[in-house]
Parts: structure tokens; C-alpha cells; sequence
């Protein structure tokens, strides 16, 4: 099929574009978020397609993929055509709601013409939809490869922009887990974010790094550092787990279900959570153990293959709803 979608979201959509599906990308002149196309930085299979906002017109699509409200808009008059009515669409949500966390409104709420999309069973739970059809498919990643050595005794943490996301980010926690291990933070905007957090002996910003390397430096830390307050689920924690990492964790939003026993430490207390950064610092072999069960859960639950085929059974069932073929799949929402 041919599925129009936006690059957005780097990690979801490198994991999106490997299906067997031609994936047309809007251009602009001046590229920008709304026609950005294929990222030059990122290894995109042919099939992902650079389409010009003029040329949709006259493109066949199957399927629009919206992210932003924006987007139905915008594709109703690149393509002449309204998305949910005279073209199949979805609506797929990455974040968990930025007001309060159990009333707010979807902003596709209510509405018999779209499905939308969430990638964790928390968001489903906590955005209010309304009646519109809604269904989960939980994250997919592309394999790393397994690279731990654990060689550095330090954790790891990937965290874009962290002075100003502060709290959302647990930032706000870094100099009392620093107590327990260095942290090497990863990222957009953490040079020098051990000086102002007033810990630069303890707190090492290492900078935004390409994606391969960042993975390879990370997989050289002894354990991955996720305290992060309110997210989606942090694309970075799945891939630290995958390249063989332990996890310590805060216990908030989807992490606990990502994080389960055996595979390192998830928990609402930050004192648990120096506990662990101390112990697997300075143990190795616990640290190891704790890794390759992180991987062999993570290739489990958010591995590519589940991840495209519940993709697949979502689009088939709304193109087969929508354009009345009678084609009617139900929507995978589980592991496999």
C-alpha cells in the first residue's frame, strides 16, 4: 500500500519505513517540519519516497498517517482529498497528555472518521477519546545488535534538552543519583550541564552524537539511567536495553511494563534507585546478567517483526472500514 506520513519522529518512523509498504514523505522547498522528507542522517530503506507537496495531488494513497492536528489540514489540501473521508486515515498519538493526566481531551476526541493510534497502553488510559475507534501498537525498534562491555563504571542517560525540560525529564534528580554513580548524559543541550546542576565532577555532558556511535559509547557505560517523569516511553531506553544494558529506571508513565524483574531496577523511590546505580557500578556480574535479560525482554516485546505486523492489521482494518472492501482485521494490541 502506499501510506503517506510525515517524519516526525525519528526513531518510530526508522522502525515504520522498514515494512514492505511504500511510505511517501511530503517535501517543501525549505524542508522544515512540515516537508522535511528522508533525513540525510538516517539509513532509510528506497522504499521511503520523497513525494513534493504538488505532486500529491496525483498520488495514489491508500492511507494518511496523521501525528499532529495539523496534519488534516494540511493533507486535505495537498491531496484534494479529506483524510477519514474521502481517504483512509489514522491518527497516531506519541505522547501522554501534557494537561491533567486523566481528563484531557484528545484533540481527535469524538470524531467516527479517523483511528487513533497510541504506542503504550498508558497513553490509551490516560488521553480521553471519547468515542473515536481506538487501539494500541506498542513501540517497535530496530535492533542495535547486543555491543554491552559495561566497561566504564558510570551510568549512561539520554536526555534531549534537559535544563529546560527540568522536572519532566528528572533532571531535578541527577545530583542525588550522581551520589551513586558518574552519569555520562547524552543528548541536545547537555554541555556543561554537570556545571550547572553545580555536580561537574559527577555529571558529564557528552553532546548529541550520531545515533551508531551514540549506541556504541552508551553500550561502554555499566548501566543505563532512565528517570524521566512524564514521556511517551523514551525510544533510548528500549534501544540501551537491546544493545545489552541493565536499567535503572523511575517507575512512572509505561516504564514498569517496560522494565519487569530480572532486567534491573524500576521504582517511584530515588533511594531504591541509588541503591541499584551503586551496587551494579560496582558489581559487573550482576550488571551483565541483568542486561541480557533487558535484551532478550526488549527483542521480545518491542522487536520489529511484531511491531510491523500489528501495524499491518491496524491499516488493513481501516482501509478495509473505510473503503468498504469488507475487510475487517482486528487490531493487535498485545506482545507476540
Amino acid at each position: 500500500m502506499n501510506i503517506l506520513v510525515w517524519h516526525v519522529h525519528g526513531s518510530w518512523t526508522t522502525a515504520f519505513v522498514q515494512g514492505p509498504h511504500r511510505y511517501l514523505l511530503p517535501t517543501l522547498p525549505g524542508r522544515g517540519a512540515w516537508g522535511g522528507g528522508r533525513p540525510a542522517a538516517w539509513d532509510w530503506p528506497v522504499n521511503a519516497v520523497e513525494v513534493s507537496a504538488a505532486e500529491l495531488a496525483d498520488a495514489c494513497v491508500d492511507v494518511v498517517v496523521l501525528q499532529r492536528p495539523e496534519e488534516i489540514d494540511l493533507a486535505a489540501r495537498w491531496l484534494g482529498r479529506v483524510p477519514g473521508r474521502d481517504v483512509p486515515a489514522v491518527f497516531l498519538e506519541h505522547n501522554a497528555p501534557r494537561g491533567h493526566a486523566a481528563t484531557t481531551r484528545h484533540p481527535v476526541a469524538d470524531r467516527d472518521d479517523l483511528t487513533l493510534v497510541h504506542v503504550t497502553h498508558f497513553n490509551a488510559l490516560m488521553w480521553d477519546a471519547g468515542w473515536t475507534r481506538t487501539t494500541v501498537v506498542e513501540h517497535g525498534v530496530v535492533d542495535p545488535g547486543e555491543q554491552y562491555t559495561g566497561e566504564i563504571a558510570a551510568a549512561a542517560v539520554a536526555i534531549n534538552e534537559p535544563l529546560r525540560r527540568n522536572r519532566i525529564t528528572g533532571t531535578d534528580l541527577l545530583p542525588r543519583l550522581a551520589a551513586a554513580a558518574p552519569l555520562d548524559v547524552f543528548g541536545m543541550g547537555t554541555d556543561g550541564l554537570g556545571r550547572e546542576l553545580g555536580t561537574p565532577d559527577r555529571i558529564r555532558g557528552i553532546g548529541d552524537l550520531p545515533q551508531p556511535r551514540m549506541h556504541a559509547e552508551m553500550a561502554r557505560r555499566r548501566v543505563y539511567l532512565h528517570p524521566v517523569r512524564w514521556t511517551s516511553l523514551g525510544l533510548s531506553l528500549i534501544e540501551a536495553m537491546l544493545l545489552g544494558m541493565p536499567v535503572v529506571a523511575l517507575a512512572s508513565t509505561e516504564a514498569p511494563e517496560a522494565v519487569p524483574p530480572g532486567t534491573g531496577t524500576c521504582s517511584t523511590d530515588p533511594a531504591r534507585l541509588e541503591t541499584a546505580l551503586r551496587q551494579l557500578v560496582a558489581d559487573p556480574r550482576p550488571a551483565r546478567e541483568q542486561g541480557g535479560a533487558a535484551r532478550a525482554y526488549a527483542l521480545c516485546r518491542y522487536g520489529l517483526g511484531r511491531f510491523l505486523r500489528d501495524w499491518d492489521a491496524v491499516l488493513d482494518r481501516v482501509i478495509g472500514t473505510d473503503n468498504g472492501h469488507g475487510r475487517v482485521i482486528p487490531a493487535a494490541n498485545g506482545r507476540r
